[in-house]
């Protein structure tokens, strides 16, 4: 072969398959000072699929599927945030629970589980309409494996992270996991994170957490998620503490799948 012309063939090979491992525009082509057509219209998708996010409210029938919150029992409970306006512009009115949430949480969940799963539409509820229906069952089926008691699921409508604290007062689980959707970007806007605690109380902050993030097709799948959550678990547990000072145990077999050999590239 002519080595110009494989000089210029190879180049697009390697660029190809770096942008196949990120969703991140990588020397996106210009027309003069300005993006080109397509990746500005693209630029304008993502933006607004990333405020549609932040502003649309989650309908747990409608988004989760009917069948799906009849099968795991799945009800509503608000935060001290009435709106989402409210939710937005008082951030710490998300991170405590109307006192009827409180008296429903009592009288519906039983105290004392294992492993407690809360889903909070959080600054994104496209991350809870696409990743919750297919991680929910598999953080289930990964506490049945190690026989925990698995608390039942509910849905915290405009609630933040700080809301652990509530929910540990209040049902006293060994482990919190909370799945909220994280605040999207031009990226992704269907990105959750698992937040996860041990006997969270009040006056807990984000030292005394855990988080697993990016929980999404292109992040970490909800079947990489669920072992991940529940080893992270079994660790607390283990060490009856949650926060800096326990880090996940990375399994090699995991580590292999999330990070391509640096020989991959132009091979």
């Amino acid at each position: 072969m002519d080595p110009s012309r494989a000089l210029e063939s190879s180049p697009p090979t390697i660029l190809e398959q770096v942008r196949a491992r990120t969703p991140a525009r990588i020397l996106t082509s210009r027309a003069g000072a300005s993006y080109r057509t397509p990746t500005y219209l693209e630029l304008r998708a993502d933006h607004a699929a990333a405020r549609d996010a932040v502003t649309t409210e989650l309908d747990l029938d409608a988004d989760l599927g009917t069948a799906f919150v009849a099968a795991w029992g799945v009800f509503e409970v608000p935060t001290l945030a009435r709106t989402k306006e409210e939710y937005l512009l008082r951030p710490e009115r998300g991170r405590s629970l109307d006192p009827a949430a409180r008296a429903a949480l009592a009288a519906l969940c039983p105290a004392g589980a294992d492993l407690q799963v809360a889903i909070a539409d959080g600054l994104s509820a496209a991350a809870v309409r696409a990743q919750v229906p297919a991680l929910l069952p598999m953080i289930a089926d990964e506490a049945a494996r190690r026989g925990w008691r698995f608390g039942r699921p509910f849905f915290v409508r405009h609630g933040r992270v700080g809301v652990l604290n509530d929910i540990g007062e209040l049902l006293d689980p060994a482990v919190v996991v909370l799945l909220i959707g994280e605040r999207p970007g031009l990226a992704t806007a269907e990105s959750l994170s698992a937040y996860m605690a041990y006997r969270p109380r009040a006056g807990h902050d984000d030292a005394r957490r855990n988080l697993i993030s990016n929980i999404h097709a292109r992040g970490v799948p909800p079947n990489e998620a669920a072992p991940r959550i529940a080893r992270l678990a079994e660790r607390m547990i283990r060490l009856a503490a949650s926060g800096v000072g326990v880090k996940e145990e990375w399994e090699p077999a995991a580590i292999t799948t999330m990070v391509p050999p640096p020989t991959s590239l132009g091979t």
